[in-house]
């Protein structure tokens, strides 16, 4: 069953992303909606996972799909839609950001702004062995709101980074053109990300009878 207002092709299947971008610069605007209806629950999942506040996430899906309306012509087909519609609502995602905390921004925590490395990695307190990995968990509805409310727990930064790699399966390059940092800066924060919620989640999830504490490596 398609979905309501659904544009489809001759042969009754539902028409690519691609080509309803297509048809939207041809003025067909319909296909602008259901372009929309198609990716808003998207757009605002990560708005929501970006931002923590459900007022600031509507006001961010709304602004993207002006800006989509905008740049129709710019679009480059280089990536897929989806791709370059997540951009955008990540772009004004952090700028909404940015905007809660002018003096303490997102990438650069006073002191901590050149901690980026691998060297600086600090050691989990409390890590038992399970079989997955943060990001194996993001599909599982079960452990779904374990994660969310790990992830509320998280630093912005590591969060972003976590929320756009794992999550909406941008490249390390696509998540470090996004945010302005170096790939290495991405690859780093990522792993950090990913420890803090093991080992946040590991109390619910691993098997404590093969803990790891500390000094035992």
């Amino acid at each position: 069953m398609r979905e309501p207002n659904e544009l489809t092709d001759d042969s009754s299947e539902p028409l690519s992303d691609l080509e309803l971008v297509r048809l939207a610069r041809r003025g067909q605007w319909d296909a602008f909606e259901s372009l929309l209806e198609r990716l808003e629950p998207r757009v605002f999942a990560l708005a929501m996972r970006l931002l923590r506040h459900r007022h600031d996430a509507e006001d961010v899906t709304q602004q993207t799909f002006v800006k989509v309306i905008e740049n129709l012509e710019q679009f480059r087909e280089e990536s897929s839609v989806a791709t370059w519609v997540l951009r955008i609502a990540t772009n004004l995602a952090l700028t909404a950001i940015r905007r809660r905390r002018p003096i303490q921004t997102l990438w650069n925590e006073g002191a901590a702004a050149g901690s980026d490395d691998m060297s600086s990695l600090s050691r989990p307190q409390f890590i038992a062995h399970w079989r997955d990995d943060p990001a194996d968990l993001v599909g599982r509805a079960e452990v779904r709101q374990l994660l969310e409310e790990a992830l509320d727990e998280l630093d912005e930064k590591y969060r972003t980074v976590f929320t756009l790699r794992d999550i909406e399966q941008f490249s390390t390059r696509e998540t470090a053109e996004i945010l302005g940092i170096t790939e290495n800066n991405v690859k780093v924060r990522l792993l950090r990300a990913r420890l803090q919620l093991r080992e946040r989640l590991t109390h619910t999830l691993g098997d404590e009878t093969q803990r790891l504490e500390p000094g035992d490596h």
